[in-house]
């Protein structure tokens, strides 16, 4: 059988350095993780899996996570729509703004996201559960009393709350949905829609018929990569949580409780457990992606 020759040589020493780098770089560090993991037994996998307070923490870091995601799916699209359909004043800015969750440490962000939503806030002040009536007290003269117990009750706590994890995981999860979907758009061909039309479809059927389901894939790829981020997220939630326990604790802040209790075998167990999970989703966006490109390829 005669080998498949290629255009460049070089395949095998390629090859070679691929496997090499990711067992140094990638398969060796979660070696490492398993290995440590598995020093304290079935054991240490069955206490961490019971323990109430890693389930709570895993429920909250899976719940706000698939919200943040659906958010960022709906958004995304939306945005990455006009980035490549329509030419405007400081569209290049926008496009780059986009980028921005990648470039910034996780932390700058959650301090400024705690400084933007804490009850004192910029916003804290006028979201927190009175602030519009204290808003409204402080521009009006002669305030009307059925105003100020209307607007009272009005406002949902932000900061140190699942709203505010929510929030944090949205920040960080909006650019994968839009980079995904980005290139999708701009592939678009404008003369099947200019057919949809010529054959009596609206704006909505077009959208419906002809658009959506061509971007539907990249969209759940985009949506899982985010969903994937923000299960691991730290930085920028431990700020805007409170790491309140059974309340707001995430799922890598207690681990990083594990590891300054110098519980090595539990922190490694649960590391393992996002890990295997993180994997998962990996793989089902992959699959999404392959799905996409072979449907597309037809």
């Amino acid at each position: 059988m005669a080998r498949t020759r290629h255009v460049l040589p070089g395949f095998r020493l390629s090859l070679g350095y691929t496997i090499t780098y990711l067992s140094i770089i990638v398969l060796a560090p979660f070696a490492a993780l398993a290995w440590k993991s598995s020093r304290g037994g079935v054991e240490i996998f069955t206490s961490t899996l019971t323990d109430k307070r890693v389930l709570a923490s895993l429920e909250l870091s899976f719940t706000t996570s698939f919200y943040a995601a659906l958010v960022c799916g709906f958004f995304g699209v939306l945005t990455a729509w006009a980035l490549e359909r329509y030419s405007f004043p400081g569209r290049r800015i926008l496009d780059a703004m986009v980028d921005l969750p990648f470039a910034l440490p996780t932390a700058v962000a959650g301090i400024a996201l705690c400084t933007l939503y804490a009850p004192n806030g910029w916003l804290g002040k006028i979201l927190s559960p009175g602030g519009l009536k204290n808003l409204y007290v402080s521009w009006v003269e002669t305030p009307n009393q059925w105003v100020v117990n209307l607007l009272e009750p009005i406002g949902f706590k932000a900061a140190y709350s699942s709203t505010g994890i929510t929030i944090a995981l949205i920040f960080i999860g909006f650019p994968f949905v839009v980079r995904t979907v980005q290139p999708i758009i701009q592939g678009l061909s404008l003369e099947v829609e200019e057919a949809a039309a010529c054959l009596g479809a609206n704006r909505w059927q077009t959208f419906w018929r002809v658009i959506f389901p061509t971007i539907l894939p990249g969209t759940l790829a985009g949506m899982t990569l985010a969903f994937g981020r923000a299960v691991g997220e730290y930085g920028s939630v431990v700020f805007i949580s409170g790491n309140m326990p059974f309340k707001t604790e995430i799922a890598p802040l207690l681990i990083v409780s594990r590891l300054e209790q110098y519980n090595y075998n539990g922190a490694a167990a649960l590391g393992f457990i996002l890990l295997v999970i993180s994997f998962l989703i990996l793989l089902f966006s992959n699959l999404l992606q392959s799905w996409n490109n072979k449907r597309t390829a037809r």
